[in-house]
């Protein structure tokens, strides 16, 4: 090159949002400091180029470009303003030396670093080159490391899934306090296997539950959510399973329950589009078993009634069922049965009371169950620590380790739920039994109401089988409500002296039975 031919060159300005990339200047600072160079060194800027990308790997476009615009001579070189801006892989920095030896590049220029193309000169670049790479390499091990580090404490190392929040001072996370119930909301409603992933984001996104940045959240978005073990207390990382230090939104119950409908592809419920008949689907022939129905007859006056009778669809029998029962008949023989369950006010104080006495008595022998739960998590902590060493010690692959370890700690979040129901059942129990006396007590005043409606509701919360047979209806309470029926209070017209000296005395024992019925069946009270 003569002394008054121009020397040409590009501009190279990089700089991405990668760990490496953060205490670099900016692009800004490296261009305006490029210039000056150029502006010294009495040099011809041919463009200047921006990328905005990581160097870690091969496969930047505009650096891509740049190589091809050098091959075909628009420039004979590259101000840039460290080496490590062109290239922190083994690939891109080769390309860069080998167009230096075939004269392509003629010249490097850099603010930071000297470079002149001598064998030593390139001896020097590939040095550069390499430090780059090995600073890259060894950054992100020591990334990696710290994840592993974190994960081992339980700690999520990285952006805190949705229904959570990071805490930049403390680097642990925390329940986002808006989102986190409409996350729960999502399994809840997923569970029921009453709707699709389609529908789902439909219902959620309409109740708020929004991505970090304000977005609608896919129905990918919801599929990855509902398969996150991360929200029953699990990590998982890299196909690992570890013990999360967060608090859960969900439990592990729930979130097998939402697998299981996810295995079975479960479709929405078709809404019904038949007429409202307020006790269609409710009754079953009490002769044959099959469904009772509904019809709406008028009468010449032109007054309509509701009827109900059985469908006759029994194969295997005759049903002689051949009278209609109307609406309001049913009613008041629901009334009747509902009467049947409800408690006087007297045997619901004295009840009350007991349940009281029982709680202080029950505090101190609860602890002996918990701790048992406490005696088998323990055991488990052992045999992941035997695992551990096993692994260290050669005994065990890493896929062997990985499975072992997923299933021990599974059955440690299982157990984990289960002490921490116990807890729960223990703190509430005497309080659900006592709201179900309150219940069975409400239920004379829900009784002598003129509500049809909330009668049906109440009493299909706490019985089924409900039957007509010969113009008469019949039900079977469930779990406690069969020892209210069974006292028949609510059937009694004695004077509450007579009750509370003669039957509330005499179910001493019953008391106990009615909190143990209660603990059974859970869907006592909903």
């Amino acid at each position: 090159m003569t002394k008054n031919q121009t020397r040409k060159f590009f501009i190279y300005a990089r700089k991405s949002t990668d760990t490496e990339d953060r205490q670099v200047r900016s692009i800004g600072d490296q261009i305006s400091e490029l210039r000056e160079l150029a502006q010294k060194e009495n040099v011809q800027i041919v463009d200047t180029i921006v990328e905005k990308q990581t160097a870690k790997k091969p496969g930047r476009p505009m650096f891509a470009d740049m190589l091809k615009r050098l091959e075909a001579g628009e420039a004979t070189g590259i101000l840039a303003w460290h080496p490590d801006r062109l290239a922190r892989n083994s690939v891109d920095g080769g390309q860069i030396i080998y167009l230096v030896d075939t004269g392509v590049i003629q010249e490097l220029k850099f603010p930071t670093f000297w470079f002149d193309p001598t064998p030593q000169g390139k001896f020097m670049l590939s040095i550069a080159f390499g430090q780059s790479k090995y600073y890259v390499d060894n950054l992100s091990e020591n990334i990696k490391r710290g994840h592993r580090q974190k994960l081992k404490q339980g700690l999520w190392p990285q952006m805190a899934p949705l229904g959570y929040l990071n805490d930049k001072e403390t680097k642990q996370i925390y329940l986002d306090k808006e989102k986190a119930p409409l996350v729960k909301k999502t399994f809840e409603a997923y569970a029921t296997g009453n709707h699709t992933l389609k529908n789902l984001r439909k219902i959620i996104n309409g109740l708020g539950l929004h991505g970090r940045r304000g977005g609608m959240l896919s129905t990918s978005n919801f599929q990855y959510l509902l398969q996150n073990p991360f929200y029953y207390g699990i990590i998982r990382y890299n196909g690992e399973y570890y013990e999360g230090k967060h608090e859960p939104i969900i439990t592990k119950k729930l979130f097998d329950e939402c697998q299981e409908v996810m295995a079975r592809k479960s479709k929405p419920q078709k809404a019904d589009k038949m007429k409202f008949f307020l006790y269609r689907g409710f009754f079953k022939c009490g002769e044959c078993g099959y469904t009772i129905t509904a019809d709406e007859k008028v009468k010449p006056s032109g007054k309509s009634y509701t009827y109900y009778y059985c469908t006759k669809k029994n194969p295997n029998h005759e049903c002689s069922q051949n009278v209609f029962t109307r609406e309001e008949k049913i009613s008041s023989e629901l009334t009747t049965e509902l009467q049947k369950v409800s408690l006087p006010n007297d045997c619901a104080d004295w009840m009350l009371a007991e349940i009281e006495k029982e709680q202080k008595t029950m505090s101190q022998s609860s602890r002996f169950f918990a701790q048992k739960y406490e005696a088998e998590l323990s055991k488990l902590d052992e045999k992941l620590d035997k695992l551990m060493t096993a692994y260290l010690e050669s005994a065990l692959n890493i896929r062997e380790y990985q499975e072992a370890k997923n299933k021990l700690i599974n059955q440690k979040q299982v157990l984990k739920d289960k002490l921490s129901a116990f807890e729960q059942k223990s703190n509430n129990r005497f309080e659900l039994a006592a709201r179900f006396v309150k219940d069975a007590n409400q239920a004379k005043i829900i009784a002598s109401k003129e509500n049809p409606e909330g009668i049906r509701d109440f009493l299909k919360k706490i019985g089924s089988n409900f039957q007509i047979q010969n113009q008469a209806v019949s039900f079977s309470p469930r779990g406690a409500w069969q020892s209210v029926a069974k006292w028949g209070f609510g059937a009694r017209s004695a004077p509450a002296e007579r009750r509370s000296r003669e039957a509330i005395s005499s179910q001493n024992a019953e008391i106990v039975n009615l909190r143990k019925e209660w603990d059974s069946n859970p869907r006592c009270h909903r």
